[in-house]
C-alpha cells in the first residue's frame, strides 16, 4: 500500500485510514527490527542524522519514521529483558500501544465533553474501581506523581488552610518543589536506619500537611501513616501504591485509607505508558472544590492543574479490562517474587552485602570487593540502576519488569566478578 505523504485535505477519509494502516504497520515493523538490535541501557540520539536547522520541505512520513528509528528505538533500553532489573520504568504491553493510538489518533481533549464525552466517563469508571483499594472517594488523573503531590498539597492549603509541610528527608524532590511553588514552608524530617520517616512524640503543628512516602525512590521503604497531629495526611505512592491491588501484598501498605489523599504512577507499577497517574482523596468533594474553575468557553468545570488533557484512562482502561485485577496482581507479584529471589541470593553469598530486606521489591546491594561502577559495564544481558547513599555506591534493582528473573541477574554478576577477580589476580 503506497503512504500518502501530500498536505491536509488532499487525500480522501478512505485513503487517509489507508495511509494510517501502512504506517502503523510500518512502525511496527521497524520496532520489532530495533528492539532486535537494542543493546543499551542509556541511548544516545545521533543527533548526525538530523538536520541542523528546521527543514522547509519534508521528507515524508516513512522516510522520518525509518530516520528516527535507527536511534531513538534500536537505541531504547530493553525494558522487558529477563535481565532488565534497573528502574522505575516497565515495559508496556501491545494493549496499551493501541489504545494509546486510539487517543493520539482521535486527539480527544478531556477539557471539553463533545470532543471526548466517553473518555470522560472512562476515567469517572476508573476512578470508581481503583478508589475503593485505598479508602478514598474519588478523584482524577494526573501526569505523573509529581503532579499529583503538588495537587494534593494545593487541596490542603485550600481545604484545610495549611502553611507547611512536613515529610522525611528521603521523599521525593517533587514535595519540595510543591512546597515552593505553594508558597509553604518545608520541614524535612528525619529517618531512621532503613529510611523510614522518624517523628519524636510531639505533634506536629496544626496548620501542617505530612507526606509518608510508600515506596522512596532510592530503596523503596514504606513510612507509618500516622499523621501526628497533621491537618492533612497525603501518602506519595507513586512506587507501592499498586501494590494495593496486589492478592499477596496488600498489607504492605495497610493503614494508608487513614490518608486525606493517595497518589500512585500508573506508568510505573501498572506497566502503562509515561503520563499516567492516578490522585485519589478521602473527601473528593471537599478536595476538589477549591480546585474547580469554569469559563463562558468551558462547557463543564475545570477541576485541578490541567486545562487540556489527553484521554490517558483510555490505555489504563484497556489493560484492566484485558487482564483484570487478578492479572494486574499476578505481574505485580511475580516482579515483587524475583526482588525477593535476587534479595536471598545476594544475603547467602559472603561476597555481596545486602542494604537492607526489600519493603516493596527494590533490592539495594553492593560487592564487598567491586565497586558497583566496575562491576556494571561488565554485564552481559544485564541491566540494574546505580545510588549513593551514605557516600557510597550501591546497586539499585527494581522490580518493574514482569518478564525479569532474579536468577539471571544474580548469575551476570557472578560472571562479572569472576572477570574481575582474574583481572586483579585473586
Amino acid at each position: 500500500m503506497t503512504i500518502h505523504d501530500g498536505p491536509p485535505g488532499e487525500a480522501s477519509d478512505k485513503c487517509s485510514v489507508g495511509a494510517n494502516r501502512a504506517l502503523a504497520e510500518l512502525g511496527l515493523d521497524l520496532l520489532g527490527a530495533s528492539q532486535a538490535q537494542a543493546t543499551a541501557l542509556v541511548p544516545e540520539i545521533d543527533e548526525n542524522n538530523l538536520p541542523d536547522a528546521l527543514p522547509d520541505q519534508g521528507i515524508g512520513a516513512e522516510a522520518a519514521l525509518r530516520l528516527l528509528s535507527g536511534s531513538v528505538l534500536a537505541g531504547a533500553a530493553r525494558l522487558s529483558h529477563p535481565g532488565y532489573f534497573a528502574h522505575m520504568d516497565p515495559p508496556t504491553e501491545a494493549v496499551t500501544w493501541i489504545a494509546a493510538m486510539w487517543q493520539a489518533a482521535t486527539n480527544q481533549n478531556q477539557l471539553h465533553p463533545d470532543v471526548g464525552p466517553q473518555t470522560r466517563a472512562l476515567e469517572r469508571r476508573l476512578i470508581e474501581w481503583l478508589s475503593p483499594y485505598f479508602g478514598m472517594s474519588g478523584g482524577h488523573l494526573v501526569p505523573g506523581s509529581t503532579v499529583a503531590n503538588l495537587t494534593a498539597l494545593w487541596a490542603a492549603r485550600e481545604a484545610r488552610g495549611i502553611k507547611r509541610v512536613a515529610a522525611s528527608t528521603q521523599s521525593h524532590l517533587s514535595v519540595r518543589k510543591a512546597s515552593d511553588l505553594l508558597g509553604l514552608e518545608y520541614l524535612p524530617m528525619p529517618v531512621d536506619a532503613r529510611h523510614r520517616l522518624q517523628l519524636d512524640r510531639h505533634p506536629l503543628p496544626p496548620d501542617t500537611a505530612l507526606v509518608a512516602t510508600a515506596g522512596t525512590v532510592a530503596t523503596g521503604a514504606v513510612d507509618a501513616f500516622e499523621r501526628h497531629g497533621a491537618a492533612w495526611l497525603h501518602v506519595d505512592a507513586a512506587w507501592g501504591g499498586p501494590l494495593r491491588l496486589s492478592d499477596r501484598y496488600a498489607a504492605q501498605l495497610e493503614g494508608i485509607a487513614s490518608a486525606d489523599s493517595v497518589g500512585f504512577s500508573a506508568h510505573k507499577w501498572c506497566f502503562q505508558p509515561k503520563g499516567s497517574a492516578v490522585l485519589l482523596f478521602k473527601d473528593n468533594a471537599e478536595a476538589e472544590a477549591p480546585l474547580t474553575y469554569g469559563g463562558g468557553y468551558l462547557a463543564v468545570p475545570n477541576v485541578g492543574l490541567l486545562g487540556s488533557a489527553p484521554a490517558s484512562a483510555l490505555p489504563f482502561v484497556a489493560s484492566l479490562l484485558a487482564w483484570g485485577r487478578g492479572g494486574l496482581s499476578a505481574r505485580i507479584d511475580h516482579t515483587m517474587a524475583q526482588g525477593q529471589v535476587l534479595s536471598e541470593a545476594v544475603a547467602s553469598d559472603p561476597a555481596l552485602e545486602l542494604w537492607g530486606k526489600p519493603e516493596t521489591g527494590v533490592v539495594v546491594w553492593r560487592s564487598r570487593a567491586h565497586a558497583a561502577e566496575a562491576i556494571r559495564p561488565l554485564l552481559t544481558d544485564a541491566w540494574m540502576s546505580l545510588t549513593r547513599l551514605d557516600g557510597a555506591t550501591w546497586f539499585r534493582c527494581v522490580p518493574a519488569n514482569p518478564a525479569v528473573s532474579g536468577e539471571h541477574v544474580y548469575d551476570a554478576v557472578l560472571d562479572a566478578l569472576k572477570h574481575l577477580d582474574r583481572r586483579s589476580g585473586q
